[in-house]
């Protein structure tokens, strides 16, 4: 059964290699609603997790946001080199959450409705076999 808790990934949204693959669209909600600094999306505030990520994924988050604003957002005075991974991550998170959350919920939604379909025609059928079965 597909809830908002279910990875947005398993009803055909794409994730981000830099945002973990089980984000729920409770998560892209939560992102939305409050940013990542609100502990909405862990890692991306944690220091070593977001260090890791971008280190891994450094040029993709970068890229992600350049194409979104078409410059880099700049980085607050003194930060430290886990507080820019922290920065620059999180603005990359909740820009993606930003542009994906109404796609995610109409396709929950549609992932939701095949199940009613199906339901709704095993009914249809029962009443054709009470009313004597299709021609």
């Amino acid at each position: 059964m597909i809830d908002e808790d279910t990875p947005v990934s398993s009803y055909g949204i794409d994730v981000p290699s830099w945002i973990d693959d089980d984000v729920s669209l409770n998560d892209i909600d939560a992102i939305y609603e409050g940013g990542c600094a609100s502990g909405a999306y862990m890692p991306a505030v944690t220091y070593w997790k977001a260090r890791e990520t971008m280190n891994e994924h450094g040029d993709d988050v970068l890229s992600f946001i350049e194409d979104t604003y078409g410059d880099l957002p700049p980085v607050p005075r003194g930060e430290s080199w886990s507080g820019i991974a922290v920065h620059y991550l999180s603005v990359a998170v909740e820009l993606w959450a930003s542009s994906v959350r109404d796609e995610a919920r109409a396709a929950f939604t549609a992932a939701q409705s095949p199940d009613e379909d199906e339901d709704a025609d095993e009914t249809d059928d029962a009443g054709d076999d009470a009313q004597g079965g299709e021609e």
